[in-house]
């Protein structure tokens, strides 16, 4: 005797919850939490995974529209500009688009990322960190054994606390810069990257720059 699924009433509550927290749209919040028979925090997983698996389909894309987005910060102490890269003028105009490159250049101003990816960071910097992150665990007394774990731990959080796609969004901790992006390449069919940004500071010299060989990247 055949078994059959048990049905799962999703209700609009459930699906605003879902979408306030995802941005995706209201018939892919619906079929996630119809997957994760109402769990939300499955629904949400579900949702990030779509939004990973459309993001590496467009991944060879050509992205070279797109737009500048900008953010300034106490009373003008801080300032950021960021170049986010979309494949048409017609993304480059919707407001997810432009709220996602406001937002982008407002994390930057609050975090200060150094790097867009962690494939940016140069062997030389990665070299000096294991180094000092090896040389911090022999000092405590660690088995060499365990000083490769504990480096690569380390190594991690550098990424997830100098890298901006690594970075957890700071108006909501709970998805990271990369996921938020892919999340609005999974709406809106094209591919999304951060090209290059910059941020000033009042009082430093120059300011921290961190950019793409190309948009394309």
């Amino acid at each position: 005797m055949t078994t059959q699924p048990k049905e799962v009433n999703i209700s609009a509550q459930q699906v605003k919850e879902l979408r306030e927290r995802t941005g995706a749209g209201v018939l892919d919040c619906r079929t996630a939490l119809t997957e994760a028979a109402g769990d939300l925090e499955k629904a949400i997983e579900l949702l990030r995974k779509k939004g990973q698996a459309a993001a590496q389909k467009k991944a060879q894309r050509q992205a070279t529209d797109g737009l500048v987005g900008s953010y300034i910060h106490m009373g003008g102490k801080i300032g950021v500009l960021v170049e986010v890269n979309c494949e048409t003028d017609f993304v480059a105009r919707t407001e997810e688009f432009q709220r996602l490159c406001h937002d982008l250049a407002m994390h930057i101003a609050a975090l200060d990322p150094k790097y867009i990816r962690r494939e940016d960071v140069t062997e030389d910097m990665l070299a000096r960190e294991r180094e000092i992150f090896a040389a911090q665990a022999r000092a405590q007394g660690k088995p060499e054994a365990v000083i490769e774990r504990i480096v690569q731990g380390k190594m991690e959080k550098f990424y997830e606390e100098n890298c901006l796609y690594e970075q957890h969004f700071i108006k909501d901790e709970s998805v990271t810069i990369r996921e938020l992006i892919d999340s609005l390449i999974a709406k809106v069919g094209e591919k999304i990257v951060v090209s290059r940004f910059v941020r000033f500071k009042v009082g430093e010299a120059g300011g921290s720059v961190s950019s793409q060989d190309s948009p394309n990247a």
